[in-house]
């Protein structure tokens, strides 16, 4: 049996390193200071009394401190729809495993987690974004394609700091 925790805000630096095997980066490149920004959401959100960002995580079997794999989501409240009526809504993102320890099933055990913690939450709906290699893996959980197309529009970040207007 794998051995599925949520993450605490000790785990911070970790699933930002993880997010960097998902994204293939280098663990010393920060390019935009992206690292530090996502450290600091995860430190600040994590320690909610009542989060809306979760994380489960499987711990390396050989080092302490260190994350084997994990899945990160947050559950939104949108307005109530016909397919989703209390307008609760998963999305989930950040489903990393570190290489070495890939193909054991930790992604997995840490998606079925975080699964059970947006269905006990009432979520109608889970969104995630796949790439071909993880597809299978979502699919095997109930997973699938939807005919919405997504659209994204990249905004050039402000000058001022965040929750300023």
């Amino acid at each position: 049996m794998i051995d599925v925790r949520m993450a605490t805000v000790d785990d911070a630096a970790e699933l930002v390193r993880l997010r960097g095997v998902l994204f293939g980066v280098a663990d010393d490149s920060d390019e935009g200071g992206w690292r530090d920004v996502a450290r600091q959401t995860l430190l600040r959100r994590l320690a909610e009394s009542t989060p809306t960002m979760v994380g489960f995580v499987v711990d390396h079997p050989d080092a302490p401190g260190r994350l084997a794999a994990c899945a990160v989501g947050i559950l939104e409240e949108r307005l109530g729809g016909p397919r989703n009526p209390s307008g609760l809504a998963g999305y989930v993102f950040n489903v990393a495993t570190d290489p070495a320890h890939r193909r054991r099933g930790y992604a997995r055990a840490c998606m079925s987690a975080l699964i059970e913690w947006f269905r006990v939450r009432g979520a109608g709906v889970i969104d995630l974004r796949a790439s071909s290699e993880g597809e299978p893996l979502y699919a095997s959980q109930g997973f699938r394609r939807t005919s919405d197309p997504a659209m994204r529009l990249s905004v050039p970040s402000a000058s001022y700091p965040r929750g300023d207007h």
